[in-house]
């Protein structure tokens, strides 16, 4: 594009950005979306989770859930692949869930499981953010297993270089720097 035209340039840029970019769909409204095109499953896990019912499962609305394996407690981690300002990434096991203090404690009602809206939380707290870990303690029914439908995480990218997306480029014989 020539010119000084910036509106043609502001919408060709929104043309190209947002359709690559933001490929789940649905506006949270002020900049937020479903996080899930950000999440590295491969570097997820999720302890005592069904081997039939995988986490993966939750993480997309087109089907399936995940289910606790032998009691209602499950400790999921999520790792998503923009770069941020992180000091250190560890994982916990049951034993330090149950006695750590959490940085956001969420107790959901009926009203809550049922409705598809999303259960905002203290926004500053989650600033930067690469790494999730979730402990479920209990579930609503009491049963010994717990299931999980859908689990979705809304926010924005923080705009960084993911260096994934970068090819080598071999040069020629004697070019170096």
């Amino acid at each position: 594009m020539q010119g000084a035209d910036i509106n043609g340039l502001e919408a060709k840029i929104q043309k190209h950005y947002v359709a690559s970019l933001y490929e789940s769909g649905e506006d949270y409204g002020h900049g937020m979306l479903d996080l899930n095109t950000f999440i590295q499953k491969n570097q997820c896990e999720c302890l005592n989770e069904s081997n039939v019912h995988l986490m993966v499962n939750a993480l997309s609305s087109s089907g399936g859930n995940l289910v606790s394996n032998c009691d209602e407690q499950l400790i999921i981690s999520i790792t998503f692949n923009q770069l941020v300002k992180i000091s250190a990434i560890n994982t916990i096991d049951f034993d330090m869930a149950k006695s750590q203090v959490s940085v956001q404690d969420l107790i959901l009602g009926q009203k809550e499981i049922v409705s598809e809206s999303p259960i905002p939380l203290h926004f500053v707290k989650f600033q930067n953010v690469q790494n999730m870990q979730l402990f479920v303690k209990d579930n609503h029914s009491g049963d010994e297993t717990t299931i999980i439908d859908h689990l979705a995480f809304i926010g924005s990218p923080i705009a960084t270089t993911k260096m994934d997306d970068f090819q080598w480029v071999a040069g020629k014989k004697g070019e170096s720097h």
